[in-house]
């Protein structure tokens, strides 16, 4: 906090498909009982953990031959990953290659059944797995052993209406069940209460521009534990944070 330089955890040799590299990673996320990384290296098609230890110069790969964008893990350390080629979601346990389909899996399309082009999850304590359904402009939730998902945000077409979603990215569901969504094209951050019909946008829709109060597709965010939002705020090449309260 307060640091005016990063330091670079993982990869920082340029982009390869060596160990030590990564190419368009897409999301992390930190295994703290492992004390690693855990990353989507989407263009490489694989996932690989880093050690959060000084000394660590490469990684692991964990799973490959996929197409992974987004990722999360539950309390028993299964490992959820969204791919963008079968349009699915899959649960996999450390050092499972084939994983078990949690979500989507029936080919491209907009049915219960189906997702198109899921990126972002979020994960509850149920293991009820919620998919931002990017090409759907939609948010699905899919109840643990569930055949098909229910729509939770969106759903009524590519739109700017607060009833509408326009290709959802990052995605926060808090213990109520509220929804909060980074609607990627529509420039704004909203939040959905469970069951509504509607959102509100908490952050953004002041159109796509560079302003403190402005994004160009937003595309990935997160909660601290004093309920501050930070959205990454991909075009403008920043991350801002917000106070909620």
């Amino acid at each position: 906090m307060g640091d005016t330089n990063g330091q670079a955890v993982a990869g920082g040799n340029g982009e390869g498909n060596r160990l030590d590299q990564l190419y368009l990673p897409t999301d992390v996320l930190i295994d703290k009982e492992a004390d690693s990384l855990i990353i989507c290296d989407a263009a490489n098609r694989r996932v690989v953990r880093w050690s959060r230890r000084s000394w660590t110069t490469q990684g692991e790969t964990l799973i490959n031959n996929i197409d992974p964008y987004g990722l999360a893990m539950d309390d028993q350390r299964y490992l959820y990953i969204s791919g963008t080629d079968k349009h699915e979601v899959r649960r996999y346990q450390i050092g499972d290659k084939n994983g078990t389909l949690v979500a989507g899996g029936n080919g491209k399309g907009d049915g219960l059944t189906q997702l198109n082009a899921p990126t972002y999850l979020f994960v509850d304590q149920q293991q009820t797995v919620y998919v931002s359904d990017k090409n759907n402009h939609r948010v699905m939730k899919w109840n643990k052993g569930a055949k098909e998902g229910i729509v939770v945000a969106g759903g009524q077409g590519q739109g700017n209406a607060l009833t509408q979603l326009d290709r959802p990215e990052g995605l926060f569901v808090d213990t109520l069940g509220t929804i909060y969504v980074a609607d990627s094209s529509n420039h704004r951050v909203m939040r959905w209460p469970k069951e509504a019909k509607q959102g509100t946008v908490i952050v953004g829709g002041n159109g796509k521009g560079g302003e403190a109060n402005q994004f160009s597709c937003p595309n990935g965010l997160s909660f601290d534990r004093q309920g501050n939002l930070y959205v990454v705020d991909s075009w403008n090449s920043r991350v801002q944070r917000f106070s909620t309260e």
